[in-house]
């Protein structure tokens, strides 16, 4: 079964009687869902201890999708990561064996550039051999010479709703990672059981779907629909 995820593991109210009562949040989460990204890697560091105690809090089989700090992508914009990048790496060594997908989310602005893509990708896949999931917002990564690139070093394309840069009939096959953001208002709509079973019908078994319209706490009630969807 593909993996049904949230950004976070934050429980609402309105759906905590689907969950058990006792246990972190974490745990509570751990025991419906399969797996979890973690968005907070993106803004601050993380003590290698917090990664040890998240990983002994889930089954041997939860897996853990983390984000790629910004300091990468927004404020190196790609250019020089490689002491970046396996910094981060030492950081969340705690969940090896529970790591999931890496997410490399852009910014807007930040342009296609083939060289320093190149050099970018490459410095990554030279000290991570797992998936590694991309998510850019300019549309000059919808070209052939940025696909070309991506396939080379075996990165695969997020799609993401709304989607910037590649829409879903970009995607013959099934994606390997979704990412809802909510739609028309990002991180806060929530998704018609209709919407949610056409996502749900892209996915391969390998798959990850990750709702993160966090904002309103709609994500939990769409991963659980899904879910049920799905089983």
């Amino acid at each position: 079964m593909p993996v049904i995820a949230t950004a976070a593991w934050s429980i609402p109210r309105t759906v905590a009687h689907r969950f058990p009562e006792t246990g972190s949040g974490l745990t509570r989460y751990a025991a419906v869902f399969s797996g979890v990204e973690i968005n907070s890697t993106f803004y601050r560091h993380h003590r290698t201890t917090t990664f040890e105690r998240w990983a002994q809090s889930v089954p041997d089989d939860f897996r853990f999708a983390v984000k790629v700090p910004r300091a990468i992508t927004h404020e190196h914009r790609l250019r020089d990561i490689h002491p970046l990048f396996t910094t981060f790496l030492d950081e969340i060594s705690p969940l090896t064996g529970k790591l999931g997908p890496l997410l490399c989310q852009l910014p807007p602005g930040l342009e296609f550039d083939a060289a320093e893509a190149e050099s970018a990708f490459a410095a990554m896949r030279a000290a991570f051999a797992g998936m590694l999931v991309l998510e850019p917002r300019h549309e000059s990564w919808a070209s052939q010479s940025a696909r070309a690139v991506l396939q080379r070093h075996d990165i695969d394309r997020v799609l993401a709703d709304p989607a910037p840069v590649w829409p879903i009939p970009d995607f013959p096959d099934p994606p390997k990672y979704i990412r809802l953001h909510g739609t028309p208002r990002i991180y806060y709509s929530n998704y018609s059981d209709e919407e949610i079973r056409s996502f749900g019908k892209r996915l391969a078994p390998d798959s990850w779907c990750v709702f993160d319209n966090t904002a309103s706490g709609a994500a939990i009630q769409n991963a659980l629909t899904m879910r049920d969807q799905l089983a």
